[in-house]
């Protein structure tokens, strides 16, 4: 993930030169990477 982050972050922060619509975008990535580590951590045993 960490791997995944270092490709996407510098896109990331350029496309999203506003605040409002950063503080979106970071909040679905927030979203989408708990629903991830519970899929994750449910299924793992």
């Amino acid at each position: 993930m960490v791997g995944i982050l270092l490709l996407v972050l510098p896109a990331f922060l350029q496309s999203n030169s506003k605040l409002k619509q950063f503080l979106t975008n970071l909040t679905i990535w927030i979203i989408i990477v708990l629903i991830i580590s519970t899929f994750i951590y449910i299924f793992k045993d």
